[in-house]
């Protein structure tokens, strides 16, 4: 890997992707450097659910056992009805859930993964820069030159342009824009001892019902309760511009079950996600600089799998780039690196958007496809993994 030693990468963005890139180039021997916008690094919201995919990758890199450390790992995925209460189906994540996938499934505080991630890319050899934002990136034969918000200039063999849903590097290959899914996000993390709970909660439970969601589990060792609400926004429908404010957020789930009525009065009332994916596009790739992560490809939240989509394409960048390199760097390595990590990972994260927005239209149905959706949880066979298979067991391994 003498040639990815010599490789100069410079990734855009300090979140969970931008990290995990970091960590896995340096880890393989790659002089990295990451610039994050922020004037410090962090990670807002509050709960994330990281299924065996991502596990996986954790234990790759060394990570899992610290990650397990300061999370949860529930017993089951439970779904019930937002309007009755009534138990629809559960996923069992006990010992043969992980031992098909090779993992756990685990729910953990995003900043705690993230402070993980970047001490990890620290100790690495990976250099993290805040309050610098990368702004433009243009190749110029073999070689990215990246200008950053300071006015400076810096060249790279390659650039990973983990900027966000928002990002600005995607201009350079698309000119569209997030698309609204007219649904807000309310997000509360309290002490568990401040839940108020009519039961001892040891799951990730889902509510789901017509035109909203609530989720609960537990974090940091079941000593806080992360709690989501979601629900489609009247303002959004009439056009207001500041939409899914608070006023929305009571009549949002008026029919709901007491349960869920009483878990909204812990949540964070002075910010509000409203949530956006982007159109799925196949091409992530513009010279020596690709997009990765919500930059390339953004899902709503409904598979829970935003985060390990991101550290998917970490690792799969840096262990095609290590492949290339054996014996030593050689002419066009980097671009065909690129080009097979697209045609990779595309139809795969691809396959998330668009299966992420058919999931959230079976959570919200109403009237009688409401009641049919449930018959159909009721009696799935839940010993089955037919549906599961192609999210939860993937590799990315040649």
């Amino acid at each position: 890997m003498a040639g990815l030693r010599q490789s100069r990468v410079i990734v855009a963005g300090g979140g969970i992707g931008g990290a995990a890139a970091a960590l896995a180039l340096a880890a393989k021997g790659a002089q990295v450097i990451l610039f994050e916008r922020s004037g410090a690094f962090g990670e807002v919201g509050a709960g994330l659910q990281i299924g065996p995919h991502g596990a996986r990758i954790l234990q790759s890199w060394g990570l899992l056992e610290a990650a397990l450390d300061t999370g949860v790992q529930p017993n089951h995925l439970v779904f019930r009805d937002a309007l009755t209460g009534e138990t629809l189906t559960t996923v069992d994540l006990g010992s043969r859930f992980r031992d098909r996938y090779g993992g756990p499934y685990f729910v953990t505080h995003r900043s705690d993964l993230h402070v993980l991630l970047l001490t990890a890319a620290t100790n690495a050899g990976a250099d993290l820069r805040s309050g610098v934002a990368v702004t433009d990136v243009i190749t110029d034969g073999d070689r990215a030159v990246v200008t950053t918000s300071d006015g400076n200039t810096h060249e790279a063999d390659i650039v990973v342009g983990m900027d966000g849903l928002k990002s600005t590097l995607r201009a350079r290959i698309s000119t569209d824009q997030p698309v609204s899914s007219g649904y807000a996000a309310y997000r509360g993390a309290i002490p568990y001892a401040d839940a108020d709970l009519d039961e001892d909660i040891h799951d990730v439970i889902g509510y789901i019902g017509p035109d909203c969601h609530f989720i609960q589990y537990p974090l940091r060792g079941g000593t806080m309760l992360n709690q989501v609400a979601v629900f489609k926004s009247r303002g959004f429908l009439a056009g207001v511009e500041d939409w899914g404010g608070p006023d929305e957020l009571g009549h949002a789930f008026a029919r709901c079950h007491q349960t869920v009525r009483r878990g909204l009065h812990h949540l964070w009332t002075d910010r509000w996600w409203p949530m956006y994916d982007r159109d799925p596009i196949d091409r992530w790739v513009d010279g020596r600089m690709i997009l990765l992560g919500d930059a390339a490809h953004p899902p709503l939240q409904y598979l829970a799998s935003g985060a390990v989509m991101a550290l998917e394409d970490a690792k799969c960048l840096a262990d095609y780039a290590a492949d290339e390199f054996v014996g030593g760097a050689a002419t066009g390595v980097w671009p065909r690196v690129l080009r097979d990590v697209n045609a990779e990972r595309a139809p795969r994260c691809n396959r998330v958007i668009e299966t992420g927005r058919m999931w959230g239209e079976l959570w919200h149905l109403d009237g009688t496809a409401r009641l049919a959706r449930n018959e159909l949880f009721r009696i799935r066979d839940t010993t089955s993994y037919r549906y599961t298979d192609w999210l939860w067991g993937y590799s990315s391994d040649r």
